[in-house]
């Protein structure tokens, strides 16, 4: 086995030093954006146990009144994808053109899209359980522009 030079020990000493100095700057200051060098926050907090559980969804509304499920076998866009950009949809809903697009091409025979929604459904936990109750909430709409 050959032994390290003390260049390539200087060298690896520097390079472990800078990731544990990116891996603690991360967690005090980082967001879930800098990951890996950020906290990973979805899995460190937790809801109290009272507290409604969101569940978030993407659907349409189509030139015959029905609504469509737009989730990810119908567009190809992850749930994860629109609920971390959600902010964004929310400041510009014209952003939901491309969800319209995705389902558009893979449906090529099924009625135009009038609108785009992302809503929540919230259901009802107490005591830590679900209630079996829930109630919908739209945060985002987009209407396709004729």
């Amino acid at each position: 086995m050959d032994t390290l030079t003390p260049r390539g020990r200087a060298a690896r000493i520097a390079v472990t030093a800078l990731g544990l100095a990116l891996l603690l700057a991360g967690s005090a200051w980082g967001t879930d954006d800098h990951f890996p060098f950020g906290p990973f926050r979805m899995y460190s907090t937790s809801n109290p146990p009272d507290s409604p559980a969101p569940d978030t969804r993407v659907e349409g509304v189509d030139t015959t009144g029905a609504v469509v499920d737009l989730g990810e076998q119908a567009t190809g866009v992850r749930r994860a994808e629109i609920e971390g950009q959600q902010d964004r949809y929310a400041a510009d809903p014209s952003l939901l053109a491309a969800v319209a697009d995705a389902y558009a091409e893979r449906h090529a025979g099924a009625a135009d899209l009038v609108e785009v929604r992302i809503v929540i459904r919230w259901h009802g936990i107490h005591g830590g359980r679900p209630t079996g109750r829930w109630t919908d909430e739209t945060v985002v709409a987009w209407r396709v522009p004729r």
